[in-house]
């Protein structure tokens, strides 16, 4: 199994992990308001920042997700799809990170949504 080298590599995860997410009873409506095709691309941008150092993206993820109305068990949800999806596809030190960054951003935003004492940690 090779590790993630590529923008196509990781056009094929998010595509992979988007179905999963779209196929889900409890995370499925959440994406309803979204035309996906056009959703997508954005996403594979963000990761190609995140595991690529691909410049040009600018977009406030943090802020997209507010209005979502998200709980806790949205996060968890989440994260075993990308986890597991990640696991299937990837081997190797990017799909780790793949990993590790989804972990930072799942508690940061779980941080900012849920935590009562925004000057408390967690």
């Amino acid at each position: 199994m090779n590790d993630i080298a590529n923008y196509e590599d990781i056009e094929r995860l998010v595509s992979a992990f988007y179905h999963k997410l779209l196929a889900d009873p409890i995370t499925q409506s959440k994406f309803d308001h979204l035309d996906i095709n056009n959703h997508l691309p954005k996403i594979v941008d963000f990761w190609a920042f995140i595991l690529l150092d691909k410049p040009g993206f600018t977009e406030n993820v943090f802020l997209k997700h507010v209005p979502l109305n998200l709980e806790p068990k949205h996060f968890d949800i989440w994260m075993g799809h990308w986890d597991s999806t990640v696991k299937e596809m990837f081997q190797g030190p990017k799909a780790d990170l793949a990993i590790q960054r989804a972990q930072i951003l799942s508690y940061t935003f779980q941080s900012k949504l849920f935590n009562p004492n925004p000057n408390q940690i967690l």
